[in-house]
């Protein structure tokens, strides 16, 4: 919640750079035809609700890093949300998740946002933007609980079930879930293709990454399963993930 009479980070001008070009094969078949962000929940694509995120926080500039079914954002975002500034750049139908944020560099000015297109949080942005610039880093991701995708079996000394968990948060794990933060120099320092596995972790080996502790909301839509919980989430058109950004208003 925001700390009284702290005056916060007006994020104003600022961009994100949201990932929306994978093929998103766990998603099948709907991502035969379509982005895996436009997946929809009730009626809308993540996308949008994800966008919703930043917009009410104050951000309306988007780079959206497009590739596979590029042709469908533009369909949709045509004439659309017209209060925004939209940007659909084509990183390449086959180009990882590094490559796709590189590829996004001509746009971008100063220190920028990123982040997954199938990732919802109620995660502070201000709070997050002035964590990093108090870190001295170049980079912030923002990392959660993590969270079982299995439920889990308490018993005691003989073996005697004493509850089932379902799907529990392990407090002690954390994993990376995106709304990251980058310094505009950055590229000077990007290794690699993929950003989980080697963009990120040379940033780490080079001192230059944190991590934003995020202990709200957060839910990543992998499956159609994962569709159905989120839409089960939302509640008179208000989802968990704007609760935050509402609670300014």
């Amino acid at each position: 919640m925001p700390v009284p009479n702290h005056k916060r980070t007006d994020l104003s001008g600022m961009q994100v750079v949201i990932l929306c070009g994978g093929k998103g094969t766990r998603s099948y078949p709907f991502t035969e035809y379509y982005p895996k962000p436009m997946m929809p929940i009730r009626g809308t694509p993540i996308l949008v609700h994800l966008m919703k995120i930043y917009a009410e926080q104050g951000i309306t500039s988007f780079v959206l890093a497009a590739g596979h079914r590029k042709e469908m954002l533009h369909d949709y975002f045509e004439g659309r949300f017209q209060q925004w500034d939209i940007r659909i750049v084509d990183t390449g139908e086959n180009a990882d998740t590094g490559e796709r944020i590189l590829n996004c560099s001509p746009y971008l000015t100063n220190t920028f946002f990123a982040t997954y297109g199938d990732g919802l949080g109620n995660v502070d942005l201000a709070e997050l933007l002035e964590f990093y610039q108090r870190s001295g880093g170049m980079a912030a991701v923002t990392s959660v609980p993590l969270r079982s995708q299995y439920g889990t079996v308490e018993f005691d000394q003989a073996n005697r079930v004493r509850r089932f968990i379902e799907k529990p948060v392990i407090a002690e794990y954390r994993i990376n879930a995106g709304f990251f933060v980058f310094d505009a120099h950055v590229f000077e320092h990007w290794k690699g293709k993929n950003l989980e596995t080697e963009v990120l972790p040379a940033l780490a080996d080079e001192g230059m990454l944190y991590t934003y502790f995020h202990n709200g909301f957060w839910r990543s839509m992998d499956t159609s399963k994962d569709q159905q919980e989120l839409e089960k989430l939302v509640e008179n058109g208000i989802g968990p993930w704007q609760q935050l950004a509402r609670s300014r208003v």
